[in-house]
């Protein structure tokens, strides 16, 4: 490592999850030079599991100055207050004002807070799929649904820092109407947890995507009608993303997409089909290249933006 790089071009990138949190030292190009992870042990008080975090920082910093440290986050957050809010698998940090906690330990490194869909935005962008890319729109298909917008290289969050809550964007007003989601969101049509919930009450099953999708390889004409649908929506989701923002990549990951990888040429063809003829062409969906690592690394990268 250069003098230059340790003096001046390193951050600390944090990534909170319900299960793990994974922290590294990392340079502004997102090379990964130290890294560490444990269970986050949501269950724990909020001081237990923060003072777990800060030695995480201090073994990976060492004698290393650094330019910042960034932290990833479940949402919702606020993040001009730096504080978490009401996370559903974090219930141990609800109102944490884990800037302020982190800060009093770190007294003259900045603290940079951003949620996870953002930072996996940032990172995908920058030196994932994205790369080199004008604008990029990262959009996550989990538990939930939801979007990173990143233009020019810099995340847009809107107003209030709610922008890409695509989760909640009406496809079809004959949908369901799940938990504080609007009838037929997106998120209630095609998310892992609805996957599951129709995979239930028509199949019988309890094996979430994963089991959908293997019967639907398998030709089950039910699990087959089950993940077209999905398609349908979500590809309704995106041509409407790509009508109103014209992105030059979509790039698409989470856990439903991992199960079901062997999706993306079909809702290729299926969104293009929805688009004005001269948009078609132009359209890229493709997806992550960075894994699990990619919260941690766009943690870090929130230090250079």
């Amino acid at each position: 490592m250069s003098k230059n790089e340790k003096e001046e071009h390193l951050a600390i990138g944090v990534d909170l999850g319900g299960t793990n949190i994974r922290v590294a030292l990392m340079n502004k190009m997102g090379q990964i030079l130290q890294e560490g992870s444990r269970l986050t042990e949501a269950y724990k008080s909020r001081d237990y599991i923060i003072q777990n975090m800060i030695k995480m920082i201090n073994t990976v910093k060492g004698d290393y100055q650094i330019k910042g440290i960034g932290v990833g986050s479940p949402g919702p957050i606020n993040q001009a207050e730096g504080r978490i809010l009401d996370p559903p698998n974090l219930k141990s940090l609800h109102q944490c004002p884990i800037v302020e906690m982190l800060q009093s330990e770190f007294r003259d490194i900045p603290i940079y807070l951003e949620n996870d869909a953002n930072v996996a935005a940032l990172a995908e962008a920058r030196v994932g799929a994205g790369a080199g890319k004008k604008s990029v729109i990262y959009i996550t298909v989990s538990t939930g649904i939801g979007a990173g917008i990143v233009i020019d290289g810099k995340l847009f969050v809107g107003a209030q820092g709610n922008a890409g809550e695509i989760g909640n964007m009406i496809i079809s007003e004959k949908g369901p109407q799940v938990a504080n989601l609007n009838t037929g969101a997106l998120e209630a049509l095609a998310s892992g947890t609805a996957i599951e919930r129709v995979g239930r009450e028509r199949l019988g099953i309890d094996g979430g995507a994963k089991e959908v999708f293997a019967l639907a390889m398998a030709g089950d004409s039910v699990a087959l009608k089950i993940v077209e649908e999905v398609k349908t929506y979500l590809s309704i989701g995106i041509a409407n993303l790509m009508h109103l923002l014209n992105p030059s990549i979509f790039v698409i990951g989470g856990g439903v997409m991992q199960s079901g990888e062997w999706l993306l040429p079909q809702l290729r063809e299926k969104t293009s089909h929805l688009l004005f003829p001269s948009m078609r062409s132009h359209l890229m969906i493709e997806p992550p290249m960075l894994d699990h690592k990619v919260g941690v690394i766009g943690a870090g990268l929130l230090v250079f933006t």
